[in-house]
């Protein structure tokens, strides 16, 4: 059992999961994104929050935003001690409250923080129905749509075949996808596919691709699916291969993250 990170999740809450880490030392991430809304609170020391282009230093009391689909990573400060809460929050139930990406990537509201930690507190009381946890999370997501500004879209900068690539990685990230086919759905070279995708989703397409594979693996092992199966069908080798790719991009192994309870 990892001592150092637990996650949460409730049957009756499908559309939400949380995590808490007591030493985040321990849980270190390679580039990654979620398909769901994440915002975390930092509980303890401090560490670097890297999103897209910005980097920034967070300290006990901040409160993280990441906007689905951003690539970001948040890990210690040379070996410095520090400790998290976050909750992963699925995009269509956002939605139907009115959310639209996030304009800021952080706050030191002292309000925030300490909203955000009594509503993970609420989420995994063991004593409090799922009712009233729905409820909780109503409430203060909310709030928080209502208080934030959302982001501007930056319209007419992006090539749209690069979004084409990205969209074509989506929908065949189970599939052994080589670099050319990529470059064929989209209509672009290769070179330029590789250049251009990387900068503006902070991954290279292969790396896009096992990022997709890693979604799609955590998304079946929520339901409950075995592990060896659910590397098969996200496109892996086998086991080790998803292994080592969910431990970089979740900083958990697939066998402790389907185990949470």
């Amino acid at each position: 059992m990892t001592t150092h990170s637990r996650f949460w999740r409730d049957p009756a809450l499908p559309f939400i999961e949380a995590r808490r880490v007591d030493d985040g030392r321990k849980v270190c991430y390679a580039p990654h994104s979620h398909e769901s809304f994440s915002i975390g609170a930092i509980t303890g020391g401090r560490s670097t929050y890297v999103s897209g282009d910005n980097h920034q230093q967070v300290t006990a009391g901040s409160v993280v935003l990441m906007n689905p689909g951003v690539v970001h990573t948040c890990n210690p400060i040379e070996g410095e001690p520090w400790s998290y809460l976050m909750l992963y929050v699925d995009l269509p139930w956002l939605q139907a409250l009115g959310f639209q990406p996030f304009e800021v990537l952080s706050s030191q509201s002292p309000d925030l923080y300490q909203g955000l930690c009594q509503l993970h507190g609420v989420l995994t009381d063991s004593q409090l129905s799922s009712a009233s946890k729905h409820a909780a999370l109503r409430i203060f997501f909310s709030e928080l749509i209502q208080r934030l500004p959302s982001r501007v879209a930056d319209a007419g900068r992006v090539n749209p075949r690069l979004l084409t690539a990205a969209a074509f990685i989506r929908a065949h990230c189970t599939q052994a996808l080589r670099l050319e086919d990529m470059g064929d759905a989209a209509g672009l070279s290769t070179s330029y596919l590789i250049r251009a995708f990387k900068q503006h989703f902070g991954l290279t397409p292969h790396g896009y691709l096992v990022d997709q594979r890693v979604q799609y693996a955590r998304a079946r092992l929520r339901s409950g699916a075995l592990i060896a199966e659910v590397a098969l069908e996200a496109g892996f080798a086998d086991q080790a291969h998803l292994q080592r790719a969910f431990k970089r991009h979740l900083a958990a192994t697939p066998g402790h993250y389907r185990s949470a309870q």
